[in-house]
Parts: structure tokens; C-alpha cells; sequence
């Protein structure tokens, strides 16, 4: 849609669009639009909130007013937790045993790996498929990668036909994939924001992740520190982990 606006702004009809993924935007540049720091299809934020989606379509509209682009604006509202979101409908969410002794964080990603591991098969029986797989490796191999990534010594990639950061992006597509296959195996409703919440708040999967985006900041290269900026901490759960970083507003 957002490319379609610049055909439609010259015929003479103003355009406002909303943004789910603000890079995108960036690139394609429509004449005006509104980024939302949302979960990806849910663009006016959560379901059944006639107040807080009204605000966001008065925020999107009064972009009209602007004559001329193109016009990027940041929406400043997080979504709202709704009611449904916080029940008690997910009935067996996974709770990783925690060991009495500290351990690395290598270790909790293997030991949370095992432990649901039953659950990712299992859904993979129930569908028929698996998102899992795009690097071509397994999944310990696939968090071991990962983990050697946050490391002073940058990883090799196993497959000659992929680069060290090719196959970063690749390896943390899976490593999400599994995890949020094994979790939507769980009997009972869940929400997407009840499965975001368990990923980023109760697995070491999730401080993997702060720990890659870190990494990848600290990068010479503008393709890694674009992996790091955009696709390994959603911006939905930067306040969980204190993180404050509109980078684009630096540019």
C-alpha cells in the first residue's frame, strides 16, 4: 500500500497509511504514514479497545494536513494489555525448571531446548509442517552458532553457500520458530501477546537474543547492525529490557 499511494497522490487523492515495519517504510517512502510499535497484523494495536483505536485512526488521519512528503511520524503508545490477554485461558504454559546452582547461558539454552523439544515435535505432527529449518541446521548446531555470535570471536558458517551473518539472520529465524512452535503445542487458548510475554520474560532464549543485539550493534558492518536494529528484539519488548533506542531519530 504504501508504494500503490504515490500513484493515487497523482491523481490528486491524499494518502495516510499506517507502518507495522518502520525500515520498509523508510525505504518506499509514501507520502505520508504512521509508524505503530504493534505486533505485526494488528495495526490499530489490541483487539476490542474502541478508545485506544480511535486514538490511533485520529493520529493516522491528521497526517492529511501535512501538504506534502513524505511524512514519517512515530505513534507514542505502546498497546494496552486487554483482559482476554491476561487471563488464565492458556491452561499448561511451559515452566522451565530452574537449576538450584547457577548456570551459563549455554547451558539454559540447551537445557530449555531439551525440555521442549517433545512439544516442537509434537507440533510438528499436528501441522503437517515446521517454519523451523531455515538454516538448513539442527537445533542445538543452530544455538550454538548463536551463542558463539555474542562471543569475542565471530563464528564460521557451517554451509558454504551462506555467509557468517546470512546465516545469523537464518539461525535466529529458527531459533523463534521453535520456540513459539513448541509453546503453541500447550493445551489451552493462548494469545500472541501470552506467548511473547513467556518468550521474552521466562526463557534464556530471550536474554540470547538482548545478548546478539548487543553484538551486532557493536559491529563494523551496516548489514549485521541493521539484523541488530531490526529483526532480533522487537520494539514491543525493548521497555522490558530497559532498552531506549529510536536510532533513526540519530541519523
Amino acid at each position: 500500500m504504501g508504494a500503490l499511494s504515490h500513484y493515487l497522490e497523482q491523481e490528486g487523492i491524499p494518502t495516510a497509511g499506517i507502518s507495522l515495519i518502520r525500515p520498509h517504510t523508510e525505504k518506499i517512502r509514501p507520502p505520508r504514514a504512521l509508524w505503530v510499535p504493534f505486533e505485526l497484523g494488528r495495526p490499530l494495536g489490541v483487539p476490542g479497545d474502541a478508545a485506544f483505536q480511535t486514538r490511533v485512526v485520529r493520529a493516522l488521519l491528521s497526517l492529511l494536513q501535512a501538504p506534502a512528503g513524505p511524512v514519517l511520524q512515530d505513534y507514542p503508545e505502546d498497546t494496552p494489555a486487554t483482559a482476554t490477554e491476561d487471563s488464565s485461558a492458556w491452561a499448561c504454559p511451559v515452566s522451565f525448571d530452574r537449576p538450584v546452582t547457577e548456570e551459563t547461558l549455554s547451558t539454559s539454552i540447551h537445557r530449555e531446548i531439551r525440555q521442549l523439544l517433545p512439544w516442537q515435535e509434537l507440533a510438528r505432527e499436528r501441522r503437517g509442517r515446521s517454519t523451523f529449518g531455515a538454516a538448513g541446521l539442527p537445533i542445538d548446531q543452530v544455538a550454538d552458532f548463536l551463542l558463539a555470535w555474542t562471543s569475542e570471536q565471530r563464528p564460521d558458517s557451517p554451509r558454504a553457500d551462506l555467509s557468517s551473518s546470512q546465516l545469523l539472520k537464518l539461525t535466529a529465524e529458527d531459533l523463534k520458530a521453535f520456540y513459539q512452535e513448541a509453546v503453541a503445542a500447550q493445551p489451552g487458548a493462548m494469545t500472541g501477546r501470552q506467548a511473547a510475554d513467556w518468550f521474552w520474560g521466562e526463557t534464556a532464549a530471550a536474554q540470547l537474543f538482548v545478548a546478539l543485539r548487543t553484538a551486532c550493534l557493536a559491529a563494523q558492518e551496516p548489514d549485521i547492525q541493521w539484523i541488530g536494529h531490526n529483526l532480533l528484539v522487537p520494539r514491543e519488548q525493548w521497555s522490558r529490557f530497559g532498552i531506549d533506542d529510536r536510532w533513526w531519530h540519530q541519523q
